[in-house]
């Protein structure tokens, strides 16, 4: 396995240099702010409102989400300082620690959910779009698909040109984005429309509501949806500057994003009741505020939305070219997603992941899918990368193996936040509960096919270990069942 060069600054004797032109902390950090603030925040509060959470369950599970989260940065935090050699992140993590099937199946899996995320950003853009343009309705017609498209492949084009220059116009856009985040902020809170009856109201939930468990559990979807992208600087290190303004970018990424997303949910609650808001359309944050100011606040935040989407599109087509390309170059992919152009551009995996894309953009129109159906189903497949991550974390630590680096962790804090990451990304797994299961073996079945072509385009054997023909074996038989399961209509997925 092909390892990445590390070299050494000469400028500070404290950093090690990946690149010497590579992206500094403050492109990294707006990667994973940009990766993470995408469309879901606009969203999350009328989500969590559908799945029958009162103000309760939503503070409880923000702590449980803050504390899970908080261990699954510090493990990737972690994993770059312990490992700065395996810059291709989420893939090389797994491969490392138990083999390149499931290290492939870990890439596979971040791979297909980054592009089922940027169709519902997709879906979610021009549905914003369409309150300021009919035509475009909920952004799942023929009409938004078609703009979504050529939007789509421009995109793809500016990525071509050079990953660094496209995640230059991405740190111009996440800033602009923040602002329309901001005006929500101050609006409820500085011209008093946050109620606190009506967050006393909605603290309980409605008599007869789902229990407190389960009130818990409809909120873990949605939440872990919003901190998709927390990793964003993992997963493109190889294009960074130092080694440890990676574990940095994700710490600081993290801190931003967490405490904007609580403020935001908290003051929502205080703005209409429960019931009401689940009923909102999406975006919902749209709604809230128009209730609380008027229909400017409504424009205000589909505005927002846009801006939002515009970056989130943008930085997913650069994040989905890199975890192929990277487990290409390090054997596990075919060689032919390792080309890059002459501007270094990953250029077949950009093309392919867009055209993988503009399938599930023509696949929404056709099933008439829905924003949250594509979230739902990006969640479900990122997880694998994360249980792999965390669980190669854990590994590392209670072996005390790759911790006597300078930049590495102490060896106590590896293996409480390896274990914790591991016990909660198992949690997340359980709370996407059978339809989780469905989307996730249906998905990551045809990648057995990609797997055989990569490794004997590479020259190595198709699943040499007891443990990748068993896992090949169950992923098969699953979706086998789960396709009779959705057909028959006994379990449908959409």
């Amino acid at each position: 396995m092909a390892e990445s060069t590390v070299l050494t600054s000469t400028a500070d004797p404290r950093d090690d240099i990946i690149d010497p032109n590579g992206l500094n902390l403050f492109r990294l950090t707006m990667m994973v702010v940009t990766a993470s603030i995408c469309g879901g925040i606009f969203s999350l509060s009328g989500d969590m409102a559908a799945g029958g959470a009162g103000a309760e369950a939503v503070l409880v599970s923000w702590v449980i989400c803050f504390v899970g989260v908080f261990a699954l940065m510090m493990v990737f935090n972690g994993l770059s300082q312990a490992r700065p050699d395996l810059t291709g992140g989420i893939y090389a993590y797994a491969a490392a620690g138990f083999g390149d099937y499931v290290g492939f199946n870990s890439a596979w899996g971040y791979w297909i959910s980054a592009c089922l995320s940027n169709v519902g950003f997709a879906i979610l853009l021009f549905g914003a779009l369409g309150y300021f343009f009919p035509v475009f309705g909920a952004g799942n017609n023929v009409v938004s698909i078609v703009c979504a498209s050529v939007f789509l492949w421009a995109l793809t084009y500016l990525v071509t040109r050079g990953v660094k220059e496209a995640t230059a116009i991405n740190t111009i856009v996440t800033l602009a984005k923040l602002v329309p985040l901001g005006m929500f902020i101050l609006a409820i809170a500085l011209l008093g429309k946050f109620d606190v009856n009506v967050f006393l109201e909605n603290f309980w939930g409605e008599p007869g509501g789902p229990d407190l468990g389960t009130q818990i559990t409809s909120t873990m979807v949605a939440l872990v949806w919003v901190f998709t992208g927390i990793e964003g600087a993992v997963v493109i290190s190889g294009r960074a500057k130092y080694v440890r303004d990676v574990g940095r970018a994700t710490a600081l990424g993290f801190i931003a994003v967490f405490v904007l997303y609580l403020f935001i949910s908290v003051l929502a609650l205080g703005v209409m009741p429960r019931a009401e808001m689940a009923e909102l359309a999406t975006p919902s944050m749209a709604g809230i505020l128009e209730h609380a100011i008027g229909p400017i606040g409504a424009a205000v935040v589909n505005l927002g939305v846009v801006l939002s989407l515009v970056g989130a599109m943008l930085g997913y087509v650069i994040i989905s070219s890199e975890t192929p390309y990277e487990a290409a170059r390090r054997g596990s992919f075919p060689k032919l997603f390792a080309k890059t152009n002459s501007h270094g551009a990953p250029i077949v995996t950009i093309l392919v992941s867009s055209a993988i894309m503009q399938v599930f953009l023509i696949l929404s129109v056709v099933a008439e899918s829905t924003y949250q159906f594509f979230y739902a189903c990006a969640v479900s497949t990122i997880l694998i990368p994360y249980v792999c991550s965390a669980a190669y974390y854990m590994v590392i630590a209670w072996r005390n193996e790759h911790l006597d680096g300078r930049h590495a962790p102490k060896r106590s804090v590896a293996r409480v936040f390896g274990t914790l990451g591991f016990v909660y990304s198992l949690f997340l797994v359980w709370s996407c509960g059978l339809q989780g299961v469905m989307v996730t073996t249906i998905l990551f079945a045809p990648g057995i096919v990609v797997y055989a072509m990569g490794e004997q385009s590479h020259g190595k054997p198709v699943l040499p270990l007891l443990h990748d023909k068993l896992i090949a074996a169950v992923v098969i038989v699953v979706a086998i069942v789960s396709l009779y399961l959705h057909f028959t209509g006994i379990a449908p997925i959409v």
